[in-house]
């Protein structure tokens, strides 16, 4: 069990990363990854949006949408079940933590429509319905864990590439490279630098 939740949470983390190997959440990947205390800030905040979309639309799904042949509103219910997560968020943030929300700005409600969010929740029913070992064993337990590293697999490459952009800050750029064309160059860098976990996860848990 617990070797299957390690492979299951490393994949997410490193060999399957949504926004570097899988180009999702692009859009905050970009814009609130000028900082690391911002970056690290939305980060929580889509971690915590993963996990508990997964807990609740998980039920919901095979409960109330499969059982009663209604698999074709899992869009709009995910959504719906999504952006109540968002707001929950927003509501903390704005009373307890203020200056990270006024931070995030328009990149917290666009957590919604983050589609690294959305993509989560309809992968761990692609998983489950295409037979992966690590997930049938334990379907809920499983599609936590997935989000879990989803979750830290966003954050990390949140965490680099703010720091990369840090970096840029002190380095004298040329001119038609500023702004976005050296950013969309770092971040194509960082994401191959990814593709170098390959077997990774597979040969550490052999």
């Amino acid at each position: 069990m617990a070797k299957a939740f390690m492979i299951i949470l490393f994949t997410g983390i490193l060999t399957e990363n949504f926004v570097l190997r899988q180009f999702l959440g692009i859009c905050p990947f970009l814009g609130v990854s000028k900082k690391r205390n911002t970056a690290m800030g939305m980060s929580a905040a889509v971690i915590f949006v993963m996990v508990l979309a997964t807990a609740v639309t998980f039920p919901i799904n095979k409960y109330l949408l499969e059982k009663n042949g209604l698999e074709y509103l899992q869009t709009i219910v995910f959504i719906l079940v999504i952006a109540a997560l968002v707001q929950l968020v927003e509501i903390v943030l704005k009373k307890y933590v203020k200056p990270l929300y006024n931070a995030l700005g328009i990149y917290l409600p666009l957590i919604t429509t983050n589609c690294a969010v959305l993509g989560v929740v309809f992968l761990n029913l692609e998983k489950l319905a295409g037979g992966d070992p690590n997930f049938l064993a334990y379907p809920f337990s499983g599609s936590l864990v997935n989000s879990l590293g989803a979750g830290l697999g966003f954050m990390l490459a949140m965490f680099l590439f703010a720091g990369v952009r840090e970096r840029m800050e002190n380095c004298e750029v040329p001119k038609f490279l500023q702004g976005l064309p050296i950013t969309l160059i770092a971040a194509s860098l960082t994401s191959v630098s990814f593709f170098g976990f390959d077997g990774l996860v597979e040969g550490l848990f052999k």
